[in-house]
């Protein structure tokens, strides 16, 4: 990838072990990008670019802090597109407390939790067109404190609130996210994280 300063987001990429062969796959794809795209971090990039979210647990480990979001029309994880940002985990941690409003925000590690691809279907967002595209998602565990204030952040989502870990499959109606989420909490109880 040419003209990018800061390579340490790349090499975090290459040096991720994948979980599965989800994973595997889409590692694979992502790093194809990297070589095929000098502008995947931003959106620029109208076929694919990089997106960061956070998986964001209280300290019990026993909820995850969700906003409603409105394009998607789904409970969802906090998260947003890198718009040329290279410290992805910055970009996790900026999103959580724009779209939630909490402050006290840790990552729990530096390292990926996940890495996915998620196809966008096309739509309007701020009355312009979205063709359809990909993420490449590279994801975070994140660690804030449950009793913090939330706030709705109305052009993007119109609730937030903390559901127990155990019930995330109920709250989201989108299947693939609904795997992501397992996944992740998957990894949290075999790594007590």
């Amino acid at each position: 990838m040419k003209g990018v300063k800061n390579m340490n987001w790349i090499n975090s990429i290459k040096e991720y072990r994948p979980y599965n062969n989800q994973e595997r796959k889409d590692k694979g794809v992502i790093l194809k990008c990297l070589d095929m795209f000098d502008d995947v971090l931003t959106r620029d990039n109208e076929v694919a670019h990089i997106t960061s979210s956070g998986f964001v647990v209280n300290k019990a480990r026993d909820k995850v802090l969700m906003i409603y979001h409105n394009i998607f029309d789904s409970w969802s994880w906090t998260g947003g597109h890198a718009d040329g940002e290279s410290d992805l985990l910055q970009v996790a941690i900026k999103e959580a407390n724009e779209e939630t409003g909490i402050k006290k925000i840790n990552p729990i590690s530096q390292d990926i939790i996940s890495l996915d691809i998620f196809p966008v279907l096309a739509h309007i967002k701020n009355g312009n067109y979205v063709s359809s595209h990909l993420h490449l998602s590279v994801a975070y565990l994140i660690e804030a404190d449950e009793n913090e204030e939330l706030i709705i952040k109305a052009d993007e989502n119109s609730d937030v609130k903390w559901i127990a870990i155990d019930e995330v499959e109920r709250y989201s109606n989108e299947p693939h996210m609904i795997g992501v989420y397992k996944k992740i909490i998957s990894k949290i109880e075999k790594q007590s994280l």
